[in-house]
C-alpha cells in the first residue's frame, strides 16, 4: 500500500490559501452566470416582447441555456491556453470577462426602449459569459487539484465543487435582499439590475487575491522539463487513448451530472414558481436554505471518495436521481396542487388598490386572497392599466406550516443527490488526464456534460411540460419535464459501471 500523504504546516498553509483564493473567484463567477436564471422570470418581462408571456419565459430559459452551449468553446480555448501558458494567468482572464459581461446586462435598456436589440445584447453577453466560465472552472479544479497531497485530492478539490451551489446560494440572496429594500414593484422596474452591477464589486475584490496567487507547481515542474504541449488540443482529442477517455468521462460521469445538479436546483426552483406557483420570495426561500443545510455535503463525498473511490459515490447518486426524481416531483406537485386543500370562504376576501407605476401609467389591481386549511393563501390578481385591457391573471401559492417545511425537504433531498454526483468529480477529471494536457482535456467533458446536457435541463424540461398541455389536458402533466433528466442519467449510469474505475487513493498515479 503507497504510504499516506503528509501536508507541513507550511504547505497546509499555502494550500488553504490556494484553496480559498480559487474558491473566492470560482464562486464569484458562478454567481454572475447562475443571476440570470435566478431572474429569469422577471428578465423575460424586461427584454422579451409579452405578447405571449410563455414564450417569452422560454426564450429566456433559452438565452440562459446558450451561455451553456458555449461553454465547451470556452474550454477549448481557455484550456489550451492554461496547458500552454500556465492555470493562473488563464483563469485571471476568464474572471474579468465574465465580471465585466455580467456587468453589462445590468445597463442594457429594456424590450420597451430598444426592441429587439434588448435580446439581441442580452445574448451576446450571455454567450460571453458562458465561454469565461468554459475556461474557469477547469482551472481552478485543476490548480487546487495539483497543489493537494494526491491521495487527498477528493476532499480539497471538493471545496471548489462547493462554488457552484453557493454561487447560485449568493445570487438568491442578493436578489432577496436587494428586493426587500427596493419593494417587489421598484424591483420588476429597475431593482434587478443592482445584483448585476454589483458583480464588478465582487470582481474586482477576487482580482486583488487572485494577483497573490502562484503558479501551479505541476505546471512549474513540466514547465521546468520542458514537457508543455506544443498543441493540447491535438493531444487530447487525435490521440485515440486520450479520445477515449475524454468520451467516458463525457457519457460515463460528466453528462448525468449535469443533469442531476440542473434537476437538483435550478428545474427545482423554475418548477416551484412556474408549475406550482410558489411565490417569488418564498419560492427563493426554499431553494436557498436547502442549498445552505446541503452545501457541506459536497466536501463530505468529496472526502468519502478518497476513501472508497469516486466511482462508487458518483454512480450511486446517478442511480437514486433516476429512482427518484418523479416520486420527489410528484410530491412537491401534490403539496401545492389547491385541489388538495380546503378552502375556509370566510377568511376569502378581495382587495383592490390603485398605483402609478414606474413609466407613469395609473395601474388598478384586484387581488382575490384564498385561505386554505393547513394556513397555505393563494392569491389571484388582475392588473388594468388605465384607459388598457386586463391583464392575464397572476396567481401565487404561499405555502405555510407543514408544506411549506415538506416542500424545502424534498428540495433538500435533490441536494443530497447533487452533492453525491458532483462532489467527487472534479478530482476524478483531474486524475484521469496526464498533467500537461489536463487543463484542456478535463475541461471539455466536463463543459459539455454540464454545460450542455445540464445547462438545457431548465429550457428542455419546461418545454417538455408546456407540451404536454392539450385541449382535454390544458393543466399538462407536471412531471413529463423529468423524462429529460432522467434517461440522460440512467444512460450515463449504464456507461459509467461498464467503462470507469473506481480508483482509491492507494491506486491513484499522477502521471506528467
Amino acid at each position: 500500500m503507497t504510504p499516506q500523504p503528509t501536508v507541513s504546516p507550511e504547505q497546509k498553509k499555502t494550500l488553504w490559501f490556494v484553496i480559498t483564493a480559487s474558491s473566492v473567484g470560482t464562486l464569484i463567477e458562478w454567481y454572475d452566470f447562475y443571476i440570470f436564471g435566478s431572474l429569469a422570470t422577471i428578465l423575460s418581462e424586461q427584454f422579451f416582447p409579452q405578447s405571449n408571456p410563455t414564450a417569452a419565459f422560454l426564450a429566456t430559459l433559452a438565452t440562459f441555456a446558450a451561455g451553456f452551449i458555449v461553454r465547451p468553446f470556452g474550454a477549448i480555448v481557455f484550456g489550451r491556453l492554461g496547458d500552454m501558458v500556465g492555470r493562473k494567468y488563464t483563469f485571471m482572464i476568464t474572471l474579468l470577462l465574465m465580471g465585466g459581461s455580467t456587468f453589462a446586462i445590468g445597463l442594457i435598456p429594456g424590450y420597451d426602449s430598444i426592441g429587439m436589440f434588448a435580446p439581441a445584447l442580452v445574448l451576446i453577453l450571455r454567450l460571453l459569459q458562458g465561454l469565461a466560465l468554459g475556461g474557469e472552472y477547469g482551472g481552478a479544479a485543476t490548480y487546487v487539484a495539483e497543489h493537494a497531497p494526491v491521495g487527498k485530492r477528493g476532499f480539497y478539490t471538493s471545496f471548489i465543487q462547493t462554488t457552484a451551489t453557493l454561487g447560485l446560494f449568493v445570487s438568491i440572496g442578493v436578489i432577496l435582499a436587494v428586493r426587500s429594500s427596493v419593494g417587489g414593484e421598484a424591483f420588476s422596474a429597475w431593482g434587478w439590475r443592482i445584483p448585476f452591477i454589483l458583480s464588478a464589486v465582487l470582481v474586482a475584490v477576487s482580482v486583488f487575491i487572485r494577483l497573490r496567487m502562484d503558479e501551479s507547481p505541476l505546471f512549474k515542474q513540466i514547465k521546468a522539463a520542458g514537457k508543455i504541449s506544443k498543441n493540447p488540443i491535438k493531444e487530447s482529442f487525435t490521440k485515440p487513448e486520450n479520445l477515449k477517455l475524454v468520451l467516458i468521462a463525457l457519457f460515463g460521469a460528466a453528462a448525468g451530472q449535469g443533469v442531476v445538479w440542473y434537476t437538483g436546483q435550478f428545474y427545482a426552483m423554475t418548477f416551484i414558481e412556474k408549475t406550482c406557483r410558489v411565490e417569488f420570495v418564498q419560492t427563493r426561500n426554499i431553494v436557498a436554505i436547502a442549498l445552505l443545510i446541503g452545501t457541506p455535503l459536497f466536501v463530505y463525498f468529496g472526502w468519502l471518495s478518497d476513501k472508497f473511490g469516486r466511482k462508487v459515490i458518483m454512480m450511486t447518486g446517478m442511480l437514486l436521481a433516476v429512482l427518484l426524481f418523479r416520486p420527489l416531483y410528484r410530491q412537491m406537485y401534490l403539496l401545492t396542487d389547491v385541489t388538495y386543500k380546503t378552502e375556509i370562504p370566510s377568511e376569502k376576501k378581495i382587495v383592490k388598490d390603485s398605483h402609478v407605476n414606474a413609466e407613469g401609467v395609473m395601474m388598478t389591481s384586484e387581488k382575490t386572497i384564498i385561505v386554505y386549511d393547513d394556513g397555505s393563501t393563494l392569491s389571484k390578481t388582475i392588473v388594468i392599466p388605465d384607459g388598457g385591457a386586463p391583464g392575464e391573471p397572476k396567481e401565487e401559492l404561499e405555502l405555510s406550516g407543514e408544506p411549506y417545511w415538506a416542500l424545502m425537504g424534498l428540495v433538500l433531498v435533490q441536494l443530497v443527490l447533487v452533492t453525491m454526483v458532483y462532489g467527487p468529480i472534479a478530482a476524478f477529471l483531474v486524475e484521469l488526464f496526464p498533467t500537461h494536457i489536463r487543463y484542456t482535456s478535463m475541461s471539455l467533458p466536463y463543459h459539455i456534460g454540464n454545460g450542455i446536457f445540464g445547462g438545457l435541463t431548465p429550457f428542455l424540461a419546461t418545454s417538455l411540460f408546456e407540451n404536454s398541455k392539450t385541449a382535454s389536458n390544458p393543466a399538462g402533466d407536471p412531471l413529463a419535464g423529468l423524462w429529460y433528466p432522467i434517461v440522460v442519467a440512467a444512460i450515463t449510469f449504464c456507461i459509467g459501471m461498464i467503462f470507469l474505475k473506481n480508483k482509491k487513493k492507494e491506486q491513484v498515479v499522477d502521471s506528467l
